[in-house]
């Protein structure tokens, strides 16, 4: 098996695995500065809850969950795109892309033709040819690689004897999103030096929660803080090496705290330098992890099929097994929250996807009461954009009725180019400080996918057992395996347990779904074994007539093997031997330079047995 797998990876880039560990390792080295104090550089880390990183490094071994650790402060060096093929075809979409990087390159002073001549791709390529590349395993011909570069050494133009330059201070949130491709915001401004005018350099900080006497966590700064001189800054040495780059400033000091949206600073040297897709070829294309699209293959969906998407906001599982079946049959797609059911329907009729039925429903309550059943067929989820209403055939088992709700803006959790993290932290059965605190966040950061539009869902009430062919639990988590993540010491041994115990109630709901012959795919973006590895243990132990079933295709590495017992005596049940190789654990410091993630496939048999 490990061979195999060691095939693929040699085969999944149109350079060989030599080029993409050493992109790998390049990315993730310390930038080394004339300043001793290496002050104005970008080489964070993570600080974690004591308790979890013992955790953790007994899970993974110090050294590699210190890889993991700092990998995870970085992005990954490329985009990874897939293409709706019922609109376009990979090579089309293409040609298109590197027409509008040579035309972004041509008249942005961000890229350097220097820069790209290091870059390995550049050997095997003419112009910009090769920042654009196929996937080469088998079955993922319409995913695509566009790639970016960093770490790069920003200049600050600071010595010791001058004056520090102004600076602009970012939140997290904001700062993750700015690695990852996108400009800083207003919303996402902190603090500001004084006299800062419109068209200005500046350079710019984030500023990342510390942790307080009082236990909280916090930046230790108010909204519109202005910056005095270097050691009376607040905040001053926490920020030290977490400068992401130079940019202009678009509006004075002033200005930036006066009004609500809009660009702050438009970014023009940055640490990394990965390409902006915001609203482009729409339709064509979706941003999406490539781990994400490996979950939807794994489910490895059928023409004709009825299928259940758990959790499937925003959508970008849901429409890539829409198009796996070529737009035959039904999606069932459920989220507990209007704004993001709204967000599926967008999303599908963008794509040009009819077989979605996006409706409102707790993934908890996903199987209905007996006492709730009615056999009457009736409307699924009114489209709202156009008011059409889509009815489901063949669907005598959902039960729905129709509310109005208010979109608000929200980021999309699939992509890499919206300001935001997880937006499957809402859809939580408990909210904690900490969950509360997120959202506050998450408000501040820039503008979301949806603009203030009255618009319909429709609610289900659920579905009867045995409906499903095919059931996708892409299950809210911790989400410790997203990046770049600049934080990490909100989550708790307590909290990470809640995770658990939330997704074993939701993965009972799926078991009772999928009819016997069926499949069942469970998916987390996080590097928690308890959230992982142990909920499988939990689903062959209480179900007997579950199987862990092989994936197609399969890229990520083994599963964890093991057991570990808490301080308190909780006891974590990982895999046993013989089990590692039927899931796939996506590595955020291996040489694929992907978020951290985990699949498990189930085939589902006889319940009678």
């Amino acid at each position: 098996m490990k061979k195999g797998r060691d095939l693929v990876l040699k085969t999944l880039f149109t350079s060989n695995l030599n080029t993409v560990t050493a992109i790998h390792t390049h990315s993730h080295k310390p930038i080394m500065h004339s300043d001793s104090s290496n002050r104005y550089s970008f080489n964070p880390s993570l600080q974690w809850n004591p308790q979890v990183q013992q955790y953790f490094i007994n899970a993974y071994g110090f050294d590699h969950f210190s890889r993991i650790s700092t990998s995870l402060t970085r992005p990954s060096r490329y985009s990874c795109i897939r293409v709706n093929t019922l609109k376009s075809t990979t090579d089309a979409v293409v040609e298109k892309l590197r027409a509008l990087i040579d035309e972004s390159l041509s008249s942005s002073e961000e890229f350097e033709e220097s820069e790209f001549e290091a870059n390995p791709l550049k050997e095997s390529s003419h112009h910009h040819d090769g920042l654009v590349s196929k996937c080469q395993v088998p079955g993922l011909d319409h995913v695509l690689f566009v790639w970016g570069s960093g770490p790069h050494n920003i200049e600050y133009e600071y010595q010791h004897d001058q004056s520090p330059p102004k600076e602009v201070i970012v939140s997290r949130k904001c700062a993750e999103a700015v690695l990852r491709g996108a400009q800083v915001y207003v919303p996402g401004v902190v603090a500001c030096s004084a006299h800062v005018e419109e068209g200005e350099t500046v350079a710019v900080s984030v500023a990342v929660e510390q942790q307080g006497s009082d236990g909280g966590w916090g930046i230790g700064m108010t909204r519109g803080t202005v910056l005095q001189g270097p050691q009376t800054d607040p905040y001053h040495f926490e920020r030290s090496g977490l400068y992401i780059g130079q940019g202009t400033a678009m509006l004075s000091r002033a200005g930036m705290f006066r009004v609500s949206e809009g660009v702050g600073v438009d970014m023009k040297n940055r640490v990394y330098k990965l390409h902006s897709f915001h609203k482009v070829l729409e339709g064509e294309i979706f941003l999406q992890n490539l781990p994400s699209i490996v979950a939807a293959h794994a489910l490895d969906p059928q023409r004709g099929e009825r299928i259940l998407d758990m959790c499937a906001a925003p959508g970008g599982k849901t429409t890539a097994i829409a198009i796996l079946m070529k737009d035959e049959g039904e999606i069932i797609a459920t989220d507990r929250s209007h704004n993001k059911v709204l967000d599926i329907q967008k999303l599908a009729a963008e794509m040009g996807l009819t077989c979605i039925k996006p409706c409102k429903l707790d993934a908890l309550k996903s199987v209905c009461q007996r006492n709730e059943f009615d056999t009457s067929t009736g409307p699924c989820c009114s489209d709202a954009n156009n008011g059409v209403t889509n009815h489901v055939s063949g669907s005598p088992n959902l039960q729905v009725d129709t509310t109005p709700s208010i979109v608000t803006e929200r980021p999309k959790t699939d992509t890499l180019e919206e300001n935001g993290k997880d937006a499957k932290a809402d859809d939580k059965a408990y909210v904690s400080k900490a969950d509360i605190r997120k959202n506050m966040r998450r408000m501040r950061n820039g503008p979301g996918r949806n603009q203030c539009l009255v618009a319909k869902v429709d609610r289900s009430k659920g579905f009867s057992p045995d409906s499903f062919d095919r059931v996708l639990l892409d299950a809210p988590c911790s989400a410790l395996g997203l990046r770049p993540r600049l934080f990490a010491g909100e989550e708790t041994v307590e909290s990470l347990r809640k995770h658990a115990k939330y997704q074993r109630k939701m993965f009972d709901q799926a078991v009772q779904l999928a009819r016997p012959g069926g499949v069942i795919v469970y998916s987390t973006c996080t590097i928690n074994p308890g959230e992982n590895e142990a909920l499988v243990r939990y689903a062959l132990d209480k179900y007997k007539y579950l199987s862990l079933a092989p994936q197609h295709p399969r890229i990520g590495g083994p599963g964890l093997i093991g057991r570990y017992e808490f301080p308190d005596g909780y006891v974590d049940e990982w895999l046993r031997p013989g089990e590692e190789d039927l899931v796939q654990r996506f590595d955020p410091s291996s040489a694929l330079d992907t978020i951290g993630f985990f699949i498990a496939k189930f085939a589902v048999g006889s319940k009678d047995a």
